[in-house]
């Protein structure tokens, strides 16, 4: 009976150990390009994101879409559902559906250094909630940051940046002041070299590339 028994614990705990391993892996995602192929992975603790992107893409939400604001240095965006073949005059950034994505902010765990994938949102002003936009994200692209200018942020803002944070913020770059106002809810694990081509593209004065730049599509593939 003994034995019975603690064959039964062993079968159990491998039971609950693959649970758990397939808890942990995380959704990949291809984003086909006019500029290349990006791919990203999406966290698993901050569910409500990777659930909602995953349906966005399941539902080809973004085949079509444009990368309407980009800004060197900073963060390349897309997603506004009424980019599609939008004229050059139009303006953009608007565009979304009638919901928003309650904000999970996992910071300082996840913050804005290069390469991240992050959801956008309207203003603290209207939005104190930092509630994200149910289709808009952006991936930050950044600049990298001198030691002394982290001293200074640190001391003009009153916060205090992790180890991580530095190291990541002097050697791959980021945008900092964005840390724990917006929701960072993947990464990019391939494809940074077509979010430059991206990110360097000439620009109007709305920061809309002046040749568009299309998601061609997008996908969840398994590596």
């Amino acid at each position: 009976m003994k034995k019975l028994f603690a064959m039964c614990l062993v079968a159990f705990s491998a039971l609950i150990s693959v649970h758990l391993q397939a808890q942990e892996v995380e959704t990949l995602v291809q984003i086909d390009t006019d500029m290349g192929k990006i791919k990203v992975k999406l966290f698993n603790d901050t569910p409500q994101h990777r659930d909602n992107f995953i349906k966005n893409v399941k539902e080809h939400r973004y085949d079509g879409l444009l990368f309407h604001r980009v800004i060197k240095q900073f963060m390349i965006q897309a997603g506004d559902i009424n980019s599609k073949d939008a004229p050059m005059e139009q303006h953009l950034g608007d565009g979304d559906l009638d919901y928003t994505i309650p904000a999970e902010i996992v910071f300082p765990k996840y913050f804005h250094k290069r390469g991240m994938l992050c959801a956008a949102r309207t203003g603290d002003d209207e939005n104190p909630e930092r509630a994200s936009s149910a289709t808009q994200f952006y991936i930050v692209t950044g600049k990298f940051f001198t030691e002394m200018e982290l001293d200074k942020m640190e001391h003009e803002q009153g916060i205090t940046l992790t180890p991580e944070q530095r190291q990541a913020y002097m050697l791959e770059g980021g945008t900092p002041h964005l840390d724990g106002k917006y929701t960072v809810f993947g990464e990019v694990i391939k494809g940074m070299k077509a979010v430059d081509k991206i990110q360097f593209i000439e620009t109007n004065g709305e920061d809309r590339p002046v040749k568009n730049i299309k998601i061609k599509s997008m996908t969840i593939v398994n590596k």
